[in-house]
């Protein structure tokens, strides 16, 4: 970096985001062409390619909208729609501007000519105004990426009225307009339109096709009235190189007369002379004054604004310059060439200063001699221009900054009269320009922090303890008010008075002590300000003298900190602030306590007392330390001359021994003595000495340190004292004479050999003569093995092995030298030598010789042997190392651990354990060649043994991991973590370890591919990401993606009864979030209970099996409590949760209670009666009342274990949904295919309807024809008046009937899709008729019931095109959930596909009435030709073959959609239990007969068992398998001719006749009754299914969230025209709407999925949805139901929820009322948007034929009907259509 030090006076350079700033981002996926901002609210606009994004002043998207691609091509006039070999095009942002006074947004991008757009300011989303067929007019940008465009807003004035325009610079592209400036209008005025330039200038503007005055414009700003430009052109056709000018031209000038050029110079000889960016502001004064100073400038003071510019040569992108020129300084310049031209023939001093640009003209065109006055200064007709100065004339400026960098963006801001600027790079770097880093104000939480950031922006607000800049500190012009540079300092407490005090003394006569505190740098306080002090917890006025000292209260001795432990003073802070909040200074205040200064020495307390720093005294009466108090004078308190005994003599006392030792006493003048052996009550003087006799034992250690203390024998006080001795021990740790001689001769130690122990001399009697020690003693040889070379160093202990190292004289080992080893020797324990080689094998003593010639020798031999390894196991390992290998063989611990030899393996590690075998870790191999080759194992044994076993271990590539599941845990860790890989088998040790956690160790795997691990605790209290790595021996993996989520939280049960025949269910939150059903486990007591289905809110726990039992608890456990409260436990993992404390009743009667009564009796009763009267007539009445008796009983007990079974599955498990969703997309519908489902599907064609093939059959030849009358009668459509007349002359039609209706007006949808905005209109008007007829002459409530009319379906079908992308956002989802769950829980029970009746369902009709056995099954199902890999699949074995292979191909393929599915006919399945495959089909040979019955094959036909494995195989086309086919399906045909098939029941209407009449229908009707009893299975399906109703009518109905515009716009649009009418109320309107909406949408979407999912709606499935979707219409109608026991079950299912719903239906429409209308403009807006995103997609030209089919058939009435209408007349109408007809049915016409 360069810095002329001229402007600044240092340069700092730092990067954005390298500080500690936190990095507020937005990141855009394409590139960021323009940033504006709109100065009202602050949000930011980002103009990107493709993209314009609304942010707030926080940079959080707040909307988006798409502008690209686009079908453009580069020569295309638009609209797009009618230019040719058009392709997709990225639209880059050309211009952005804010149009702050009608909230809008300009917007221009590179397509379509450059043609602009207007956006919502407060939500860009909406787009307020565009039009493309508006011409060349109305082209404002460029379409050329190199070509820039600036702009700023302005006002014009016409006519008396002025306009708000925006002018634009823009350079020359090759299919632009060669005008440079232009100015747009913003509103439509008379023949102006939006966009147009309304300015004809012929003479700003450039000339085409020459490569001259190539400009780039950079920036464009207002100032003073007058408008600048800034840019970089060419001077002419000849040179290429650019120069820099800035233009200006005033803002009323309507002609552009005034408009003139400067050129600007940057750096010497004009290097940076490209212009890059500028800003322009005002300087701060510290930049304004260097400038001026500089004389470059002129005079420049803050209030002058500056140009500043950043540019680069033409040459060198990567070095670039600031460069600043003031603002006065340019117009001073532009008006001299101005006056130069006009008044001095363009000359100034004589030199040629006028150049006169974008002409052939030169400068001798300056003829004119008139002054320039004030009416002049903006130019005249009859004047020169445009003007330009000559380079000579340039404004000149040096570089202020210069940088190796390509910048490419400028700002700048002042603070604190300083100036700083912020340049941006081309890399996308920032950098700051000033003294300081970037700005942290608010980071910083003290003054010091604050200050010394050393940045303009920031300072200390001291009176509100902040830091601020210096606008938001509301006192900063007071003195010391806001603290910031650096000779300023933070407030601060320079001195106490007093500096210290005593704890005693902070209250003097009865008042508290003051402390007075001197702060210079205070702040003024003002009288509203409260100064107060703190001490701890004690709180004081604080007042502010005169000469600024503030003065506080100390606290009251009680309320003084205890003194700590060790100190004799405490140390507290006082604190002062202002006005309770604001802590202005902190300093530390000392008390001091001399009753505590004894304690810092207890035997010299009088010492410690007068010596102290307080001037502490001492009573020599009461032994105790006070504070100074000069006014008592007594001989018995002093400060000096302590009484006290010190210099004992000896020093050295031996234990055991009686000796003599004296001390001194001094300063004993105020005491009375008895010393031993002397005068009573002697009066000593200054110093005396006494001596006593003392005898001590100590065994403890060698030596220790004794004190001998006086006391007072009055008091029993302790008097000071220094007597210290030293007590020693001789025989402690010298227990042989070697060590005794050893000991320093100032203990007088001797070996006494009649004691056999070291002495105190004259303990030992006689003292010995003789001083030499007894033989050496080997007690012990370490190791006692070594190799043959030896090499190694062994080491002797014993006794006796002399003084000093010098004493070893020789070594000897089994005959052989040993070499000392000096420098490991210790005295008389331990000798340390090598030993050397030996011939071979051999043993032998050890043998020592010390000085003297004593000898010792070992009893224990020292061996010699020659080690042999063997062999290593494993003979493997990974690459990275940690591999524990063996090495097994012969004599291997010829040696020790600690010896130097060591086994070398790439390296190994150290030895693990060493004996008969040997045990390292290898390390690393750094060898890039893997797998190696075989290595050798080499073992060294000290110097000279090496043994290696070749060829014996490899280094093998590192394991690899695949995946890991599941990849979340909770912190408590403890779940299953699988690892899968390959790899594995050679890993010993495998851990599981998180950062800042625990570790988890696995076991050794058992496989190749396989590790599982348990999740590792970590603390819950982390926040960070947590890193989650295994570790396989010394190779390191991180888990990616593995993450911890926060331990469940567990809600009180509401139901803490629980029964055997109850279903737990337990509430909280964070459950799915790391675990499964399968994973969690539930405990009541002590019985484990079976987790049914887990939500992330919700647990499913089927009740105990057994009766619970608490669990023992030990003693201090015991709670009295009833045995019948238990713990509901729930474990994940290793985490714990008592839910709560819940009661088990171990019986239920409650089912009995309501089935007995409600079935048994009645029927009891019913037949007891009829019985009683049959015996009344005969004896055979008798007789069979006994036979129905027994019947009864039969029928009773059947009817108790039927109930029993069906209440038990009155809660099924159902797998949580969320899951599959999670792992695949929602399979939503393309726009085409959804609409052309809820078009065109229910027609009679169905799916080959000609608008869904998008089939029409046209002869080539006349196709283009068509296509152009097609597109003649599309033109025609959009005639209002013809539309209006073509749909009454067809509703008049007595043929057109309900389904032609139906069908026209999805055509007319269709059709009309490029212009909703029409279609709306045109429903509008059809719907106001409709609502006149309905209101004058008919019932106004069933108005837009039925589609009787067409604009009742034009109505469905607008609102399944606005509400299509409310499914995909919002209702879609609950919707997919609500299906995949109706499919998964009627598939959970059998389905008889025949009778179309399942177990599981809502419909009663379709309730499957008999008990079928069955059990679920799970396959192993290989598909072929798709690899090896099997997948599960759960079915039942009462499942057809159809059936299994529908949920096979489901589970198989569940990653697709249904149409990209194989179909169940094209695919077959075989079964493999042997060596031979069997192919499964529904019917073949083997199929079972139940006389003229054929029952369908199930899986149990074919005694499928649980995990077989099965092939799935899609059917060939080859002709041998075609032929196969053929014999198959022949065979099949053949066993369908009879169609008495059935699967799992046959219907009840058909009944074999080999049952007797009378028999038939007794069974019969005990069939029925029993069929009833199942109905309760509906409530077992609804309760399961209740969760996702709810969900599903919330996202519908709910006005809370989201609601599309359309239903708010149209639910208004009724409310207004029922205001118009009295005879609607708000009954009518409610019933307008359900039918609007709720029926004529939702409805059709619930029944029929199909329409808006790629999913397959089975009959049976469909039976539930239909329940469902009635309940949704009774939800939605005003009328009560009122409900008894015969109305339909289907009713009574939802019986209890039909009011909840209703009142939500309520609240929608309230809601939605109270919602902001949305007006014509937005609803037109997004109209258009759903227009332009997807009429490209649709069968436009197949809807216009059909169409055409219609107007064709009833050619004659339409003719009629426009040749009556005037209007029709006026237009032409019927003669357009005559000749389309023609055209069409290629008839010749004279027409």
């Amino acid at each position: 970096v360069g810095c002329d030090p001229s402007f600044l006076k240092s340069c700092l350079l730092s990067q954005g985001g390298s500080g500690k700033i936190p990095t507020v981002e937005f990141i855009s996926e394409t590139l960021i062409n323009n940033v504006v901002q709109d100065p009202q609210t602050g949000r930011i606009y980002l103009g990107a390619v493709n993209n314009i994004f609304q942010l707030s002043p926080s940079l959080q998207k707040e909307a988006r909208t798409e502008t690209g691609p686009k079908k453009d091509a580069k020569t295309c006039t638009p609209p797009a729609s009618g230019c040719q070999d058009t392709v997709l095009m990225p639209n880059s942002n050309k211009l952005l501007l804010v149009h702050p006074s009608n909230g809008s947004l300009i917007v221009c991008g590179s397509r379509y000519r450059g043609i602009c757009s207007l956006l919502n300011l407060s939500n860009v989303e909406q787009e307020l105004y565009y039009n493309d067929n508006k011409g060349e007019r109305t082209y404002v940008a460029s379409i050329e990426d190199n070509v820039n465009v600036v702009s700023v807003m302005s006002n014009y004035t016409k006519n008396g009225r002025t306009f708000k325009v925006f002018l634009v610079g823009k350079g020359y592209g090759s299919l632009d307009s060669t005008k440079l400036i232009s100015t747009r209008i913003l509103e439509d005025y008379q023949d102006w339109v939006v966009f147009e330039n309304i300015i004809e200038a012929s003479a700003v503007q450039t000339a085409p096709f020459v490569l001259k005055y190539l400009h780039d414009f950079q920036h464009a700003f207002k100032e003073d009235g007058f408008v600048y430009f800034l840019f970089s052109r060419t001077l002419d056709g000849t040179d290429n190189k650019n120069l820099t000018f800035v233009s200006r031209l005033c803002e009323n000038d309507q002609h552009y007369y005034s408009y003139t050029e400067l050129q600007l110079t940057c750096g010497t000889n004009n290097r940076y002379n490209k212009v890059q960016a500028a800003y322009v502001t005002f300087p701060g004064k510290e930049l304004a004054r260097v400038m001026s100073q500089s004389g470059n400038y002129g005079t420049v003071t803050s209030f002058t604004k500056v140009l500043f510019m950043v540019a680069h040569p033409d040459d060198d992108e990567s070095d670039s310059a600031l460069c600043m020129y003031p603002l006065n300084s340019i117009n001073q310049q532009l008006m001299d060439i101005i006056s130069a031209c006009y008044s001095d023939s363009g000359e100034i001093s004589g030199v040629p200063a006028v150049d006169v640009p974008y002409s052939s003209q030169t400068y001798t065109a300056c003829t004119s001699k008139i002054s320039v006055s004030a009416s002049l200064s903006c130019g005249a007709e009859h004047l020169l221009s445009p003007l330009a100065s000559k380079p000579a004339f340039a404004l000149k400026a040096d570089a202020a900054l210069t940088m190796s960098v390509h910048l490419t963006a400028v700002t700048v801001a002042v603070e604190n009269d300083h100036t700083i600027a912020f340049l941006g790079s081309a890399n996308g770097e920032v950098f700051k320009i000033t003294k300081v880093p970037v700005q942290t104000c608010l980071e910083m939480k003290d003054c010091q922090s604050c200050v010394g950031l050393r940045d303009p922006y920031c300072g200390w607000c001291v009176l509100e303890g902040r830091c601020t800049r210096r606008s938001e500190c509301r006192r900063a012009e007071e003195k010391n008010g806001w603290l910031w540079s650096p000779k300023q300092q933070c407030v601060k407490i320079v001195s106490f008075s007093p500096s210290n005090l005593s704890c005693r003394k902070t209250v003097s006569m009865f008042l508290s002590v003051q402390v007075n505190i001197n702060i210079p740098s205070l702040p003024t306080i003002g009288h509203s300000d409260r100064l107060q002090c703190k001490i701890e917890s004690f709180q004081s006025n604080g007042i502010m003298s005169d000469s600024g000292e503030v003065s506080c209260d100390l606290p009251q001795p009680g309320l003084v900190p205890k003194t700590p432990e060790g100190q004799d003073f405490v140390v507290v802070a006082i604190r002062i602030f202002v006005n309770e909040t604001v802590e202005l200074a902190t300093r530390e205040f000392m008390f001091y306590n001399c009753a505590a200064t004894v304690r810092k020495s207890e035997n010299t307390p009088c010492m410690s007392c007068v010596s102290s720093q307080w001037g502490c005294q001492w009573n020599t009466q009461d032994h105790t330390c006070s504070d100074a108090d000069n006014s008592v004078v007594v001989s018995h308190i002093i400060n000096a001359n302590c009484p006290r005994f010190e210099n004992p003599d000896p020093v050295l006392i031996p234990v055991g021994y009686k000796t003599r030792i004296s001390f001194e006493g001094i300063n004993l003048k105020h005491y009375q003595v008895n010393w031993p052996h002397s005068t009573p009550n002697m009066h000593l003087s200054s110093r005396e000495r006494n001596t006593l006799f003392l005898f001590f034992f100590y065994d403890k250690s060698p030596e220790t340190n004794v004190l001998f203390y006086v006391k007072d024998k009055e008091s029993g006080e302790k008097m000071d004292s220094t007597v210290n001795v030293t007590l020693y021990n001789c025989a402690v740790e010298r227990n042989d004479c070697s060590l005794c001689k050893n000991a320093d001769p100032k203990y007088k130690c001797v070996w006494c050999s009649k004691k056999l122990a070291c002495v105190y001399e004259k303990l030992c009697d006689p003292l010995p003569s003789n001083t030499e020690c007894p033989d050496p003693e080997i007690t012990n040889i370490s190791p006692l093995f070594g190799p043959v070379l030896g090499g190694i160093s062994i080491t002797i202990s014993g006794s006796n092995l002399g003084i000093d190292q010098g004493d070893i004289k020789s070594i000897r080992v089994a005959g052989k030298p040993c070499i000392h080893e000096p420098e490991k020797y210790s005295v008389s324990k331990r000798v340390v030598c090598e030993i050397g080689p030996a011939d071979k094998a051999d043993w032998g003593e050890v043998e020592i010789e010390v000085n003297g010639g004593k000898r010792g020798t070992s009893s224990v031999s020292f061996t010699y042997r020659d080690p042999m390894p063997e062999e290593v196991m494993p003979n493997r390992g990974p690459k990275a190392g940690g591999t524990l290998i063996t090495i097994s063989g012969l004599f291997l611990n010829a040696g020790s651990k600690e010896d130097p030899a060591s086994t070398e393996l790439c390296p190994c590690l150290g030895r693990e354990h060493f004996g008969e075998n040997i045990t390292c870790r290898t390390g690393e191999y750094r060898v890039d060649k893997v797998p190696s080759d075989p290595l050798d194992v080499v073992m060294k044994y000290g110097k000279r043994t090496t043994k290696s076993i070749p060829a014996s271990f490899r280094f093998v590539e590192n394991p690899t991991v695949q995946d890991h599941q599941p990849k979340a845990s909770f912190v408590c860790g403890g779940r299953n973590i699988v690892v899968t890989g390959s790899g594995f088998d050679i890993i010993q040790t495998a851990i599981m370890k998180v950062q800042g956690g625990n570790w988890s160790a696995s076991e050794v795997p058992k496989n190749d591919t396989v590790i599982q691990f348990q999740s590792p605790t970590v603390n819950g209290s982390l926040n960070q990401h947590l890193k989650t790595v295994i570790k396989l021996d010394n190779w390191e993996k991180e888990l990616k993606p593995f993450h911890y989520h926060p331990n469940p939280s567990f809600n009180n049960l509401q139901n803490k009864i629980i029964t055997a025949n109850s279903m737990i269910i337990v509430t909280g939150r964070g459950f799915s979030k790391a675990m499964t059903t399968k994973e969690a486990q539930a405990f009541v007591g002590d019985v484990q209970c079976v987790v049914n289905t887990l939500q992330d809110d919700k647990l499913f726990l089927e009740p105990p099996s057994t009766t619970p039992r608490a669990p023992t608890r030990s003693k201090h456990q015991h709670r009295e409590t009833g045995s019948e409260n238990l713990e509901l436990m729930i474990k994940f993992g290793k985490g714990e949760w008592v839910v709560d404390s819940v009661q088990y009743e171990t019986k239920n009667d409650f089912p009995l209670y309501i089935i007995i009564p409600a079935v048994i009796v009645p029927m009891l009763l019913i037949i007891t009666i009829s019985v009683y009267c049959y015996r009344r007539k005969s004896q055979q009445a008798e007789r069979e009342y006994e036979k129905v008796k027994h019947q009864l009983e039969n029928l009773e007990e059947s009817v108790r274990d039927r109930c029993k079974k069906e209440f038990t599955d009155l809660m099924i498990e159902m797998e949580d949904h969320t899951n599959d969703l999670n792992e695949g997309r929602i399979p939503f519908l393309d726009y085409k295919t959804y609409t052309d489902r809820v078009f065109f599907l229910p027609s009679k064609d169905g799916a080959n309807d000609v608008m869904i093939t998008g089939k029409l059959d046209i002869p080539e030849a006349r196709k283009a024809t068509v296509i152009q009358s097609l597109n003649q009668f599309s033109n025609l459509l959009n005639s209002k008046t013809f539309l209006i007349n073509f749909i009454r002359t067809l509703e008049r039609s007595h043929d057109f009937n309900a389904r032609a209706k139906v069908y026209f007006a999805s055509l007319l949808t269709v059709a009309l899709h490029g212009k909703l905005e029409y279609y709306t209109d045109i429903m509008r008007t059809l719907l106001l008729e409709l609502m006149e007829e309905y209101v004058n002459s008919k019932n106004p409530k069933l108005m837009l019931r039925r589609s009787e009319t067409v604009v009742e379906r034009m109505l469905c079908n607008w609102m399944s095109i606005c509400l299509y992308q409310f499914l995909k956002d919002s209702a879609g989802e609950p919707l997919y959930k609500l299906f995949k769950a109706i499919k998964h829980q009627i598939e959970k029970g059998p389905v008889d596909v025949r009778v179309k009746k399942a177990k599981y369902t809502l419909n009663d009709t379709g309730l499957l009435g008999d008990d079928v056995e069955y059990s679920v099954l799970t396959l192993q199902v290989l598909v072929q030709g798709e690899g090896p890999d099997v997948t599960p699949v759960k079915v039942l074995n009462c499942d057809t073959i159809s059936q299994v292979k529908e949920k096979i191909i489901e589970q198989v393929y569940r990653n697709l959609p249904y149409s990209q599915r194989p179909k169940v006919d094209s695919v077959t399945l075989e079964w493999r239990p042997g060596s031979t495959g069997q192919i499964l089909s529904d019917l073949d040979l083997t199929s079972q007969k139940e006389g003229r019955w054929k029952r369908i094959n199930t899986l149990a036909h074919y005694n499928v068992r649980d995990n077989a494995t099965l092939v799935l195989s899609k059917v060939q086309h080859t002709q041998q398998n075609y032929d196969q086919n053929q014999e198959n399906h022949e065979e099949r045909n053949a066993l369908l001719e009879d169609d008495k098939v059935f699967h799992l029941v046959r219907p009840t209407d058909e009944l074999d006749e080999t049952k007797s009449k009378r028999g038939s229908i007794k069974d019969k009707s005990m069939t029925k009754a029993i069929t009833e009893i199942y109905l309760t299975r509906l409530l077992s399906v609804k309760g399961t299914l209740q969760q996702f109703v709810d969900d599903f009518f919330r996202s519908v109905l709910c006005s809370g969230a989201v609601v599309p515009p359309a239903v708010k716009y149209f639910f208004d649009f009724l409310d207004e025209q029922a205001l118009k009418h009295n005879n609607v109320d708000e009954e009518t309107i409610h019933i307008w709407k359900t039918n609007s909406l709720p029926l004529r949408f939702w409805v059709n979407i619930l029944k029929n999925p199909h329409f808006i999912f790629d999913v397959h709606v089975s009959e049976v499935v469909d039976a539930s949805l239909s329940v469902i979707a009635q309940t949704f219409m009774d939800a939605c109608t005003k009328s009560e139901h009122k409900l008894s026991r015969d109305s339909p079950s289907n009713k009574l299912l939802y019986a209890k929820e039909i009011s909840t719903y209703k009142k939500m239906v309520d609240d929608y429409y309230k809601g939605i009322r109270q919602m902001v209308s949305v007006s014509d403009q937005d609803m037109n807006t997004h109209l258009a948007e759903v227009s332009r995103s997807h009429t490209d997609k649709l069968n436009t030209h197949v809807a216009l034929h059909q169409l055409y089919q219609y107007a064709s058939k009833y050619y004659d009435g339409i003719i009629a009907s426009l040749e009556e209408d005037p209007a029709a007349q006026s237009k032409q109408l019927a003669l357009r259509l005559q000749q389309i007809a023609a055209a069409l049915e290629n008839k010749v016409t004279d027409l």
